[in-house]
């Protein structure tokens, strides 16, 4: 598998995420898997809720790391599904909640905790690393596997 990186941004600031998702969206095609790959309290939920206004949701429910998924239905991009993958805990959890179905949806996935599920990450993919700077901004990189 080959990663390429198609975005990097450094210095980001709370600011800045608004100009941040409308650039990220350019650079994404229908349908996408975005895995967010970052430590617990880096700013994933932030950088999906900042995503989900760019694509003219007007309301975001907040992660949904109870019920793992939840839908939207974009003006501009159609569905949009945010999964926050922390809560499952093995492979056999993993078989009874049907996510390889939803996976085959023309829709975007933007999935925290993806490391919960690599064995059913589609290929291609693109991940979204987010580092915690020392100064307490991010630094973001868009990678896409394939």
């Amino acid at each position: 598998m080959a990663t390429e990186t198609i975005g990097h941004w450094s210095k980001v600031h709370l600011a800045d995420l608004p100009a941040l998702a409308k650039a990220i969206w350019e650079l994404i095609p229908k349908p996408c898997f975005v895995a967010l790959k970052a430590e617990m309290g880096s700013g994933k939920t932030t950088l999906v809720r900042a995503l989900l206004e760019a694509a003219q949701i007007a309301h975001f429910e907040g992660s949904p790391t109870f019920a793992l998924i939840q839908g939207y239905d974009s003006p501009t991009k159609g569905a949009i599904y945010h999964l926050d993958c922390y809560r499952i805990e093995n492979e056999h959890e993993l078989q009874n909640l049907g996510l390889e179905e939803l996976f085959d949806e023309n829709a975007y996935f933007l999935v925290e905790w993806p490391q919960k599920i690599t064995t059913i990450i589609p290929k291609p993919h693109f991940r979204l690393y987010i580092r915690i700077e020392p100064d307490q901004s991010r630094e973001i990189t868009l990678r896409y596997d394939h």
